[in-house]
């Protein structure tokens, strides 16, 4: 697990799709690529914590990232193994500290996340008292990564029906994850964060789904001062970044964002006369995929 930065999706992998054949609105014979769909059972130690549903790739950064997000991982936890079993989609995370979340798994919550994202004990937890670090988000970044992440092969172009999520550095990409949940992308990224030590204070999250209190809330507990969307809002998700002092970039399209929260990390360097309309075909696919 030592990754070369930056990591991107690999559209080419052929675990992730499939190919269908069906009909077309005229009755004639096709064929597309399908994204795959598989169960991943995560296991913390001795105990069996959550079955989700996952394209497949990166296990073991969806494990941690997952138990990281739900405070089930500590920042000071030293990992023993990582044990993945691609035979029965099973993955074990040992750590050296002793570990017993019986009561916080029988408390979930079912949250708005694409392929039915689950929560374990108060959603809330850990956002109380947070203020998120200082930071500078200038227009030219924001633009210069939409246009970056949106002409990136990816799953995400090549067969739809999945998210994207990436980590930036200022205008660069280095982290880019997808999965059939927004929740799980954001799980990998949290893992490799976790898993390498890497900072948040002075990084973007970057996703194509929607800015629910789901991912303004996992965005939080990572330490990341800015999200940005080219879908919409939630008013609870807008609420909770007011709240935590995250800001927050939604309908990021060509030259047109909308923030919601957080203006003052804002430095407007940019023209946006002078950035370039995106074409209709990707907006209409944001707005179904989104």
């Amino acid at each position: 697990m030592d990754p070369v930065f930056p990591i991107f999706p690999d559209p080419d992998d052929a675990r992730l799709t499939r190919r269908v054949r069906g009909t077309d609105q005229a009755g004639a014979a096709t064929e597309i690529s399908v994204v795959e769909e598989r169960p991943l059972t995560i296991y913390l130690n001795a105990q069996e914590i959550v079955t989700a549903m996952t394209i497949g790739d990166h296990p073991e950064y969806l494990a941690l990232g997952f138990l990281r997000n739900q405070g089930m991982l500590r920042a000071d936890d030293v990992i023993t193994g990582i044990d993945y079993d691609d035979e029965i989609d099973t993955v074990v995370v040992r750590t050296q500290r002793r570990t017993l979340y019986e009561e916080k798994v029988r408390k979930k919550t079912r949250t708005s996340g694409c392929a039915v994202g689950t929560v374990f004990g108060d959603m809330m937890e850990g956002l109380e008292g947070l203020r998120l670090p200082e930071a500078e988000l200038r227009t030219s970044w924001l633009y210069a990564l939409a246009k970056q992440i949106n002409t990136t092969p990816s799953l995400y172009l090549s067969a739809g029906a999945i998210h994207g999520t990436v980590l930036c550095e200022g205008d660069r990409p280095l982290i880019y994850m997808e999965d059939v949940g927004r929740h799980n992308a954001v799980d990998k990224i949290a893992g490799v964060m976790f898993r390498h030590s890497i900072p948040a204070q002075d990084k973007i999250l970057y996703t194509t789904g929607r800015l629910t209190s789901e991912m303004v809330i996992k965005t939080a507990l990572m330490g990341i001062p800015v999200l940005a969307s080219r879908s919409g809002f939630t008013a609870w998700g807008v609420e909770i970044a007011r709240d935590v002092g995250l800001t927050l970039i939604g309908r990021l399209r060509g030259k047109r964002f909308v923030c919601l929260a957080g203006e003052e990390r804002l430095v407007r360097d940019a023209d946006p006369d002078s950035v370039a309309e995106e074409p209709a075909r990707a907006r209409r696919k944001g707005a179904v995929d989104g």
